[in-house]
């Protein structure tokens, strides 16, 4: 028994670190590189900074790399075990499918410990870092800031998307104004121009044809009207539609952003300052909804190598298959249908009503309960 379980977690742990590191280096090239890389072609920024920024960057991805590590390698390791005639082998020597895999239960419960570590204090201090990181290259180089193709939150109380960016000039650009973690205002535009003022180190955007779009807050309801946004949404219903070919968004002043003043956002607190935002919300009056549902989504993650270790073991053995593609395309297809609870929910953050912060323990539950039937029943031979 004890060399069998020995030879299950060695292959699981060589697995896992197999896939471990291939998804670290995918998500950092999607990260860090599509940051910075200009940077490094012009030279304004030294090799000591990227690596500095790959090691805060680093937790971070660990917090979905391990569970979906974790995952393929359940996947591939009791498929190749299944498909070898291993597990036949192990029950017609009288020894049960619980039995065989109880270390590795044991060592999901340990990386769910693991990673509720790294969810809850060192994953969002080091995006944090990361990003005051990213704050201080930029500060040597406005222009850095805006980039294109990601929604940027660097700039103060506002959103930007910018799916193209020639120079300053831009296209398809959204911009939303953000209060107490609600969208007020949506702006759009076909195409605009970036204004700096370098020596006030302010920042305006220039758009055409711009649409802008607001929460009104007597109905609750989003009304539409072309022109610049309003300072006050009540007055929406005095103002109606207005008629405007070009509109100027700005300026926007930067200087608190380089003296390091910006404001934390939820994703960069750790459980203590989630805790106190919240309390802070509700002591203004605030609904602390977005706290909460942050609050419950890093505890909830953290339990995700656990659930995906359960699904993984029956799901591989009942596709008896050893081939590595398979093993990655189920696990892909899992991680997908985990994940999106979570997108939901965050999506649902402002709506107390429907219960965001139940809804990102969902996945827990479903996965969990399945793979433990699923596994009860691969334990009787079914």
């Amino acid at each position: 028994m004890k060399t069998l379980h020995l030879y299950l977690t060695r292959q699981v742990l060589l697995t896992l670190m197999m896939t471990v590191a291939v998804f670290t280096f995918v998500l950092l090239l999607g990260n860090v590189l599509k940051e910075i890389l200009g940077l490094i072609v012009t030279r304004k920024i030294t090799l000591l900074l990227v690596f500095k920024a790959i090691a805060l960057l680093l937790p971070y991805l660990m917090t979905y790399v391990l569970p979906f590590g974790m995952l393929t390698a359940m996947l591939l390791v009791f498929g190749r075990f299944s498909a070898d005639q291993e597990l036949t082998a192990v029950r017609a020597s009288g020894i049960s499918l619980l039995s065989t895999i109880t270390p590795l239960l044991i060592l999901s419960l340990l990386l769910s410990i693991f990673c509720a570590w790294i969810n809850l204090w060192v994953s969002p201090e080091c995006r944090g870092a990361y990003r005051s990181l990213i704050l201080q290259i930029g500060s040597q180089s406005l222009t850095s800031l805006i980039t294109d193709d990601r929604f940027i939150q660097e700039i103060p109380g506002l959103t930007v998307y910018i799916r193209k960016k020639n120079g300053d000039e831009l296209e398809d650009v959204h911009i939303y104004t953000v209060e107490t973690n609600r969208i007020k205002t949506r702006i759009s535009g076909e195409k605009g121009r970036v204004i700096w003022d370098r020596a006030a180190r302010q920042i305006s955007f220039e758009l055409q044809n711009a649409i802008t779009e607001f929460l009104n807050e007597r109905t609750k309801k989003e009304e539409t009207f072309i022109g610049p946004p309003l300072a006050h949404p009540e007055e929406i219903s005095e103002w109606g539609q207005l008629q405007s070919g070009a509109l100027t968004v700005g300026p926007y002043d930067l200087t608190p952003l380089f003296r390091g003043e910006q404001k934390l956002r939820l994703g960069d607190m750790n459980i203590r300052q989630l805790l106190a935002e919240r309390a802070n919300l509700k002591a203004k009056g605030i609904s602390d909804s977005p706290a909460r549902v942050r609050i419950h989504r890093q505890v909830s993650f953290s339990f995700a190598c656990f659930g995906f270790t359960l699904i993984g073991i029956p799901l591989a053995i009942r596709a008896h298959r050893r081939e590595t593609s398979i093993g990655i395309a189920i696990s892909l297809l899992l991680a997908i249908a985990y994940y999106a609870f979570f997108v939901l929910g965050e999506s649902f953050s402002s709506r107390e009503k429907l219960h965001p912060e139940l809804i990102v323990w969902l996945p827990n539950f479903l996965f969990q309960g399945v793979g433990a039937f699923l596994l009860h029943r691969a334990n009787k031979g079914g």
